[in-house]
């Protein structure tokens, strides 16, 4: 019985050891699979370094396991990343100073060059991205900078992703945000567009005259054709002005009536029978009235004297034409003209005067 009794105590002895062991295996393994346990995100790719040496394998998104205590796991972010620049103040081509900031989208595309080819890669790219910004000021002027920001940001990217290809990071785009001008400068380029638009402004009106008055010289030359024409259009505007609210009259006063008083006012002599003709005109207050005999007598007029206008006008007269109209044969107070002389009325005029103011 008791040797019976101490081999029971030696089997329930032995069967507790070995249930010890194995709640203390299960905990390690649980331990150990807890510490070994990784997980990565959709958006993330796994590096792993092994006692310090880089595995070629990436871990790709989900469970993954790793040796604790001998592996290193190292996430980086695939996403697009937006890195803002800071202004930078530069001077342009042309010697203004500006202030420009712009704003730079990239992503990894290579996970294991951008953990061991830089250190921090955003730095490196938030660096290269600054001095680049400073480059393409020097490099450009202040109208492309204001107006061709498209070719600027593409030497941007271009300068930036250069470099960043070896930190397996691609450029996806660069972007100028903002550029500030100093003070004296958007006044000068306030009056300059002003200039620029009143110069437009004149031109178009330029142009808007010139096309008026050569449709108006064609509206003047067609009415010139047809007269009747004119007297429509007087009569439009006759209708216009009737239209509105006021107290104006208009009278039509036909051209053809102004002329015909003009006609009765200076209305020519006719000729005498011999072919010669004697020409008064109501400018030098003169008249020539015919004698009894038929013989034309000079005789002064009671108003004034002759003027210098007429006077010129008859000499003129007589230079271009040759002789005067009046070439018959005259008499003044009982002296004739000798026949075929030519008589100047001016002259004939003078001496009636001088005789007139000795009686």
């Amino acid at each position: 019985m008791v040797h019976h009794s101490r081999y029971g105590r030696q089997v329930a002895v032995m069967i507790e050891t070995l249930l010890t062991v194995l709640v203390v295996l299960l905990c390690c393994g649980l331990v150990y699979a807890v510490a070994a346990a990784r997980v990565v995100k959709q958006y993330e790719r796994g590096v792993v370094f092994r006692l310090g040496r880089l595995r070629r394998e990436v871990r790709r998104p989900g469970f993954t396991m790793i040796v604790p205590g001998v592996d290193r796991l190292r996430k980086v972010n695939m996403q697009i990343v937006t890195l803002p620049v800071p202004a930078q103040e530069g001077i342009t081509w042309d010697n203004v100073t500006v202030r420009v900031n712009a704003v730079v989208y990239f992503k990894v595309v290579a996970p294991a060059d951008a953990v061991v080819a830089v250190e921090d890669y955003r730095f490196a790219v938030s660096q290269m991205a600054q001095t680049s910004l400073r480059s393409i000021i020097g490099k450009s002027d202040l109208d492309d900078l204001l107006s061709n920001r498209e070719k600027l940001n593409q030497g941007l990217e271009l300068m930036i992703d250069s470099p960043a290809v070896g930190w397996g990071v691609h450029i996806d785009r660069v972007e100028i945000k903002d550029v500030s001008l100093p003070e004296t400068m958007k006044r000068s380029m306030a009056r300059q567009a002003e200039a620029d638009r009143e110069r437009r402004a004149r031109v178009i009106n330029a142009d808007a005259e010139f096309q008026a008055s050569r449709k108006l010289a064609d509206a003047a030359s067609e009415m010139s054709r047809q007269p009747a024409a004119l007297q429509l259009r007087l009569l439009q505007t006759v209708v216009a002005v009737a239209a509105e609210k006021n107290s104006t009259l208009v009278l039509p006063f036909p051209v053809e009536l102004l002329r015909f008083l003009e006609r009765a006012q200076h209305p020519s002599a006719p000729s005498s029978a011999d072919g010669s003709t004697a020409q008064g005109s109501a400018a030098d207050g003169s008249t020539a009235r015919g004698s009894s005999v038929g013989e034309p007598v000079v005789e002064p007029s009671d108003a004034a004297p002759p003027r210098a206008g007429a006077l010129a006008g008859a000499s003129a007269r007589r230079g271009a034409g040759g002789t005067l109209a009046s070439t018959a044969r005259t008499r003044t107070r009982g002296a004739p003209a000798r026949a075929g002389e030519e008589v100047d009325p001016g002259a004939l005029a003078a001496r009636d005067e001088r005789r007139d103011g000795g009686r």
